[in-house]
């Protein structure tokens, strides 16, 4: 029997084919981006014109071995093949700054089916992108970053006692209001700044969108806690867990696209809901995908299944374009 925390775990990704990212110039010229054994330094690579990004969406594979395999639904890949983290690449642009980007490698039958492309920033289309660094081992780290579910500073958190405390105020220790367990320990506090471009953009649930005291900004695949007292979603039950990527609206939700952002991680235990500006919210679950983003003494550590990890909204009940007011209704209605 699959475990139902392993069902559970599924980081979508908004990922390029290799066949619109090809050489320009260069010894591989013609060629697409690919694994790491097949790049040239200094290949220039350009992002084609009508480039289109897909959804590739990965489960953790129930061997306990931590292994991707592409999820039941995926918009890009077939179901059930595994999928490697090959390498993490460093491009040199135009401009002279740099863009890290991931490389993951779908394999059916022991053979490469599939070559992805995850920019951790916008790449433009016919652009010159220079491969100035080729990493083997950073993509698991990158990886994780990408999968951790992170507050943004200046989160009001609250405490057991009640009080409300920015997040970048907490400290390993201090005391949280959990939905599920009473009052519980930080046992870790993770924070870095990342530029807020793709998968690293933020979500920001407006001021009283759903009841919140103030702005409630959350990385993209962050998951809220909401009670319907009505079902108005469909969902079966009255406890959902909603990413909030799938709330954006451009209007009550939105997405921060640009700049960079300070995220902030808080772990547990064991994986809490917890109080954001009035949003109940997940903590930080160490599984396989995010395992590499704590510290080393950590990473031997993995959160045991918890019940409300089931709760989980598919998309397609969310696919309303007033999804948001009906959580809200729901929420609070007698």
């Amino acid at each position: 029997m699959t475990d139902p925390a392993a069902r559970q775990t599924i980081q979508t990704l908004p990922v390029y084919p290799a066949a619109v990212f090809v050489v320009t110039e260069g010894v591989a010229e013609g060629d697409p981006i690919s694994f790491a054994d097949d790049l040239v330094m200094d290949d220039i690579y350009q992002l084609s014109r009508d480039a289109a990004r897909g959804r590739l969406s990965l489960a953790v594979l129930p061997d306990g071995a931590g292994r991707l395999a592409v999820a039941q639904g995926s918009e890009m890949g077939v179901a059930g093949n595994t999928v490697h983290l090959d390498c993490c690449l460093t491009l040199m642009a135009p401009d002279g700054g740099t863009i890290e980007t991931l490389v993951l490698v779908e394999v059916e039958d022991d053979a490469a089916a599939e070559v992805y492309l995850l920019p951790l920033a916008s790449l433009l289309p016919e652009k010159n992108y220079r491969l100035v660094g080729i990493d083997r081992h950073a993509a698991t780290t990158r990886f994780a970053e990408v999968a951790c579910v992170s507050f943004t500073r200046g989160t009001h958190i609250t405490m057991a006692s009640g009080a409300q405390v920015r997040i970048e105020d907490l400290r390993v220790g201090d005391k949280v209001l959990t939905r599920d367990d009473g009052a519980q320990p930080i046992r870790w506090i993770g924070q870095n700044v990342l530029r807020a471009v793709g998968a690293f953009a933020p979500v920001m649930i407006r001021k009283g969108t759903l009841h919140n005291e103030n702005d409630l900004v959350l990385s993209s695949d962050h998951r809220i806690f909401v009670y319907q007292r009505q079902d108005r979603l469909g969902a079966g039950r009255p406890e959902v867990l909603v990413k909030v990527r799938h709330l954006i609206n451009g209007t009550t939700v939105v997405q921060l696209d640009g700049g960079f952002v300070e995220y902030f991680q808080l772990l547990f235990d064991d994986h809490q809901i917890i109080f954001a500006e009035g949003i109940a919210a997940e903590s930080l679950l160490i599984d396989p995908r995010t395992r590499a983003a704590v510290p080393s003494g950590m990473r031997g550590t993995q959160h045991s299944y918890r019940p409300h990890l089931a709760y989980e909204v598919q998309e397609t009940l969310l696919a309303a374009p007033d999804t948001v007011e009906l959580l809200r209704r729901a929420s609070s209605e007698t």
